[in-house]
């Protein structure tokens, strides 16, 4: 590849840019007209500068904005957003969300002082969002990377920190094509990394502003494990009786528990199933693979359970909390194409972590598989004879428990190492 070519290569992935912006509004839009999450996105975001504007007025210096692209960034930039408020009370905590999934189920979040979907990237918006908010730092978690919010930030020379990232060489940072992607990395400040692995690659494109920092997502789950509370419903139903409790399913989840939780024959094991969607369709659908559950919203109303062993978890937030019931935990999303979701919520209690196939891009769950904390399947049959084994042999279920619980509290400390940084280097004034 020549001179010329790379020049020409390098315009282009700008014009590019531009262009995949203007396709993904007008599809957003286009399955508005169908589908209730795009809807949101759209609704969400009306009239947003007024809203920002009424609700910041003149902001002052210290405000700390947050971006996270949904409900799992934020869970994972949590602990660094709740230091930096105990630390610099003065200061001004601002989240943005990229979805929908995000923002409506944390927009009330008490710890923050304004909470908004972040406008459509361009060059007019940021600029007119930057301008209301004046941030003093800036802090990106994990990834969702928007060029000209970046690009505006590194103008005004705002201190901007990218926390808790992992790269592979298959990201379009580290492709000929990917020279838009490389300046974004290089309007950060710092970049924090989970691993040795992505800062040796961003090293290799000449990355050098990063550092090993770890995953928060450890001091996550490990925070909330301390501030455990108990669920009096929960502890009713399950009676003393051993619990499987699988979270965040889906519908192929479902139905291979269900084939393996019917053909255990102890009438001492109970199921716990908190879906990953709860509307009215997915809920039915539950219902017909397990006609003799209850809901726990019918536990709530004093609907007693009568001789059900099965339990539907009909509302979201409970879930981090129900694994400390498990005997055995299942973590759903190993049968789909985004792959398996949170093992590190279960684990933290010391239980032993079941999940699909689908779980190799995802360092934690291929980490409790390597120390022995996990265990995967692909089939019914396998997954029952995993229960068997767990159920009945004392010495091997104690020792996944171990080897969960161990991995999960020997790699907490993300956060200090971000927050060390930011006051190091005097980016926030108390």
């Amino acid at each position: 590849m020549n001179a010329f070519t790379f020049v020409k290569i390098k315009n282009l992935s700008g014009f590019f840019y531009s262009i995949f912006l203007w396709l993904y509004h007008v599809a957003i839009r286009f399955s508005s007209t169908w589908n209730e999450k795009a809807r949101t996105w759209i609704n969400g975001r009306k009239n947003i500068f007024d809203k920002i504007k009424r609700a910041v007025g003149d902001a002052k210096p210290g405000t700390v904005w947050v971006h996270c692209s949904s409900l799992g960034e934020f869970e994972q930039g949590k602990p660094v957003m709740e230091k930096i408020k105990l630390l610099y009370p003065n200061s001004k905590l601002l989240i943005t969300f990229f979805s929908p999934s995000g923002y409506e189920i944390k927009k009330n979040y008490a710890g923050a002082d304004h909470i908004f979907y972040l406008p459509m990237d361009s060059k007019r918006n940021a600029r007119k969002f930057i301008d209301i908010v004046r941030p003093t730092l800036v802090i990106f978690i994990k990834y969702d990377y928007w060029y000209y919010y970046l690009n505006e930030i590194k103008t005004r020379k705002i201190n901007c920190l990218l926390v808790s990232a992992v790269f592979r060489k298959d990201q379009a940072f580290f492709k000929w094509y990917g020279s838009l992607q490389r300046k974004m990395l290089n309007c950060f400040t710092q970049i924090f990394v989970q691993n040795e692995e992505s800062k040796r690659i961003l090293e290799a494109i000449n990355v050098r502003h990063c550092m090993v920092g770890g995953d928060t997502r450890f001091d996550t789950v490990v925070a909330i494990a301390e501030k455990f509370a108990p669920v009096p419903l929960i502890e009713t139903f399950i009676q003393n009786k051993k619990v499987i409790v699988a979270g965040s399913t889906w519908r192929k989840d479902e139905e291979l528990l269900q084939i393996a939780f019917n053909q255990l024959t102890s009438e001492d094991i109970k199921l716990i199933i908190a879906p990953h969607e709860i509307h009215s369709a997915r809920l039915e659908e539950l219902k017909k693979l397990f006609p003799d559950s209850v809901r726990f919203s019918q536990l709530a109303s004093n609907i007693l359970p009568g001789t059900s062993n099965i339990l539907i978890v009909d509302n979201i937030g409970m879930l981090s909390r129900l694994y400390k019931y498990a005997f055995i935990a299942y973590v759903g999303g190993g049968f789909t194409k985004d792959g398996v979701h949170n093992v590190l919520e279960a684990a933290v209690y010391g239980k032993p972590v079941l999940f699909g196939n689908n779980y190799k891009k995802y360092k934690e769950a291929a980490d409790l598989i390597n120390l022995g904390g996990a265990m995967s399947f692909s089939d019914p049959a396998e997954l029952r004879e995993i229960l068997m084994t767990l159920l009945s042999n004392q010495d091997i279920y104690e020792s996944k428990c171990n080897a969960a619980k161990n991995y999960v509290w020997s790699n907490k400390g993300a956060t200090e190492k971000v927050i060390a940084y930011i006051e190091i280097n005097r980016l926030l004034t108390r």
